[in-house]
């Protein structure tokens, strides 16, 4: 079920199936495990034991159904389980999944939009209900349909899902079948995993890597039947066959794991420069200052021919998308504009044949971004997906796509899938800039060369982590900051701001720094840190004077610069007392509060500055004692409104 969303994803909590010839509740249990980055708040399995379908639930995490197996053991091969976030219906045993009817349980992810008018139908036809979801909702209506003499699963299922609206994804089983699942998917996720002599399903790739890497993508308006040796597909709509091979995946379960730091997400940040190089390599080609990149579908006719690019993405990405258009005005002289997905698809937009439209997401199943793609594709648009999940929905859906590289992302607040979005999105100005004639081979090849050494400037950043920790400690009772930038530090400062919000809880907000003496300057007081992107570049000196405007009102600066700006370092300690009490903490007399960044060229500046903010958001949130990888009333995935 979905939730408030973190970054750009939408929150969808987890689904594990399996039936094979192992005991399947470990099994489920460890799935559930791989997909808690997703976020939840109760947990549940329902098992073919022989003697019907037994059901299992707790509130809370993982821990207290590992608690409650341990009193009441569920012994069998074929079973569901499932990870909740609330929505409809409080956190409790009672709204928690699966939820059964007859002999039915089923699992859900995603939202019934006629839930309501389903739930008065029903029980004007007699039908109680012991929990306050939509997902119970389903339940029933299998249940009746196999009282009205659909005997097999699979039927009663298609039945009962022509009754329904909305998203999902689910998951079926039966006390009258011991080896049978049934799953089903629209605008939500679901994957098939295939093994020897057993089959899964989960509603993210990671939950099955334990086991099989060979997997099946199910579109939408798809369903599956799993038993213990097959999986057959068929069309929701008619019952109509569908043939489609497994793809192996190269994602080790180790990929997935903490890898020795202390949380996912600084696994993750110090991950980012492998994930760049992951994502340039075979696409850079210096020697002809060109970006080889066939999927992404544009030939030099189309790309002449573009009037306008539309970006559209939420959150993180649209953070990434905002860069992106920069970028693309600047190298490819195309005009360019950044939508949020959730305004998009109620706005009636205007898609011209002439625009280029770029959809923006990290996990390719963004909701409201894919229905944007849907409405663009319609008015005859030509859609770019940029996306980090192979063969996800929005690429599927898109005329081309360019893929990130990033690897399986744990931690809910983005960080290397954003900075693989941003090299993704530079490339691909460079590649409309080289067809339309409007970047010359010179400016291509300077801009791709300061892309390629992206990695290692970004490693020269993350060795003066300490530095920034240091930073956060001194910081670490403000309880609210600004971030400012200009150009491209401007998304970096709301990427900026949005990451300590998550994670911390710090009330934070991101502003064109421009800005600042249309209404924020009034919140600057000496109690009020403020983070100034700043580098060196087109933007340095009017930049500098906001900063100075800061220091005017005693504000405490903490400036993301180029290594060895001597001028920030003087600002930053200006007026400045000889020991001085900040929220709290003694401060040494002669410590500027400076992030350094390598001195780069001024399109890869957005991959460099984004990094101290990143590691100061996780240090704030990591000194406070939050949950970083799983806070409060945010998960990884959002495909619900």
């Amino acid at each position: 079920m979905g939730a408030p969303s973190a970054g750009e994803c939408f929150p969808m909590c987890g689904i594990v199936a399996y039936t094979g010839s192992k005991d399947t509740a470990p099994i489920l249990v460890e799935g559930l495990r791989r997909l808690e980055y997703r976020g939840y708040d109760s947990a549940g399995l329902a098992v073919q034991t022989g003697k019907g379908v037994e059901i299992l639930r707790a509130v809370g995490k993982l821990a207290n159904l590992d608690a409650a197996l341990k009193k009441t053991p569920l012994a069998g091969t074929t079973g569901i389980g499932h990870t909740r976030w609330a929505t409809h219906g409080r956190p409790n045993e009672a709204n928690a999944h699966p939820h059964v009817a007859g002999k039915v349980a089923v699992v859900h992810n995603g939202i019934i939009e006629n839930h309501v008018e389903l739930r008065r139908e029903l029980e004007g036809r007699g039908v109680k209900f012991s929990s306050d979801t939509d997902t119970e909702i389903v339940a029933h209506l299998v249940d009746e349909a196999q009282k009205a003499g659909k005997t097999k699963l699979e039927d009663a299922v298609r039945h009962a899902l022509s009754q329904v609206r909305g998203a999902y994804a689910i998951a079926v089983l039966t006390g009258d079948s011991s080896e049978e699942i049934v799953v089903a998917k629209q605008d939500s996720p679901l994957v098939l995993g295939l093994g020897q002599d057993e089959m899964f399903a989960a509603s993210d790739i990671p939950a099955l890597l334990a086991y099989t890497r060979d997997i099946i993508l199910l579109d939408d308006g798809e369903m599956a039947r799993l038993t213990k040796g097959n999986i057959s597909i068929t069309k929701i709509s008619d019952g109509s066959p569908v043939t489609r091979a497994s793809k192996r995946i190269d994602w080790s379960p180790t990929q997935a794991e903490k890898g020795g730091y202390k949380h996912f997400m600084l696994k993750e940040i110090h991950e980012q420069p492998r994930a760049i190089e992951d994502t340039l390599r075979g696409r850079i080609d210096l020697q002809n200052a060109d970006v080889v990149a066939a999927e992404i579908g544009v030939s030099e006719e189309l790309a002449k021919k573009i009037g306008r690019v539309y970006f559209v993405a939420c959150g993180t990405s649209a953070h990434a998308a905002m860069a992106g258009r920069y970028w693309i005005e600047q190298l490819a002289r195309i005009p360019s504009t950044v939508e949020i997905g959730s305004e998009v698809r109620y706005r009636d937009p205007v898609f011209l044949p002439t625009d280029l439209v770029v959809a923006v997401s990290q996990s390719g199943e963004t909701l409201d971004t894919m229905a944007a793609v849907k409405a663009a594709k319609a008015q005859g648009a030509h859609v770019v997906a940029v996306a980090n999940v192979l063969d996800s929905a929005i690429p599927r859906a898109s005329d081309g796509a360019l893929y990130t590289h990033a690897g399986p992302e744990i931690g809910v607040a983005s960080t290397k899938c954003f900075t693989t979005q941003l090299a993704a999105l530079l490339m691909l100005a460079v590649y409309l800039g080289r067809r339309r004639g409007t970047l010359p081979v010179d400016q291509a090849r300077r801009v791709l060369d300061a892309l390629w050494h992206v990695p290692a400037q970004m490693r020269e950043v993350l060795a003066d982590a300490e530095g920034i920790k240091a930073i956060a400690k001194r910081h670490l009772r403000a309880r609210d900051m600004l971030f400012l930038g200009r150009g491209t530090g401007y998304p970096i400062a709301l990427e900026g701001a949005l990451k300590l919000k998550e994670i911390s809880y710090i009330h934070a907000e991101g502003y064109a720094a421009g800005e600042m003496k249309h209404g924020p300057i009034a919140l600057i007081d000496e109690e009020m840190p403020v983070v100034v992107v700043c580098p060196r570049d087109i933007h340095y000196e009017k930049t500098i004077s906001n900063l100075q405007e800061v220091k005017a009102r005693e504000g405490q600066v903490i400036a993301v610069c180029t290594k060895g700006d001597k001028d920030v370092a003087r600002l930053c300690l200006e007026g400045r007392p000889p020991t001085s009490l900040r929220h709290g903490t003694q401060a040494p007399p002669a410590e500027a509060d400076i992030c350094e960044v390598p001195d780069a060229q001024p399109e890869v500046l957005p991959l460099l500055t984004v990094i101290p903010l990143q590691l100061l958001s996780y240090y704030m949130a990591d000194l406070k004692g939050t949950d970083v990888d799983q806070p409060r009333n945010l998960a990884k995935t959002v495909t619900v409104e």
